[in-house]
């Protein structure tokens, strides 16, 4: 019984509705994330699009964004929260989204920034991690 609540539960918050954001390619980015569909994730970025993790420096291009995801992000649920827009003067829009990132062994308060370009495809994105600097020593390698 306990596993058909939490199945149903699981189903139900991948439907993701995040207070302030309705830009599908962010929805996307979080359901396809939290499903492991890291190269679907990845497919969201421009050719040229960076994803800066936390303790990491950038990686850039979908093919190493998929691989990336596939290695560091199994397991991890994002838990978007609400968020705020804003265009930029580029024909670009930014969003900041925060929430929680949880793995089975912690959780920690992130924010997540993106731009998208013109095409509205993620040309950049940076993981923040809202933690104390004794939080994120304990999540170091």
């Amino acid at each position: 019984m306990l596993s058909e609540k939490s199945t149903i539960a699981t189903t139900e918050a991948e439907k993701f509705q995040i207070s302030g954001i309705s830009e599908p390619v962010i929805l996307r980015y979080f359901e396809s994330l939290n499903a492991g569909e890291f190269d679907e994730t990845a497919s969201l970025f421009a050719s040229d699009g960076v994803m800066q993790p936390p303790f990491e420096s950038g990686i850039v291009g979908q093919d190493a964004i998929a691989t990336y995801l596939k290695q560091e992000a199994q397991g991890i649920k994002a838990e978007p929260r609400q968020g705020i827009s804003e265009n930029l003067d580029n024909n670009q829009i930014e969003f900041q989204v925060s929430g929680k990132a949880q793995t089975t062994w912690c959780g920690v308060n992130v924010i997540w920034l993106f731009i998208l370009n013109q095409q509205r495809q993620i040309q950049f994105t940076k993981i923040k991690l809202l933690a104390s600097p004794q939080e994120l020593l304990n999540l170091r390698r």
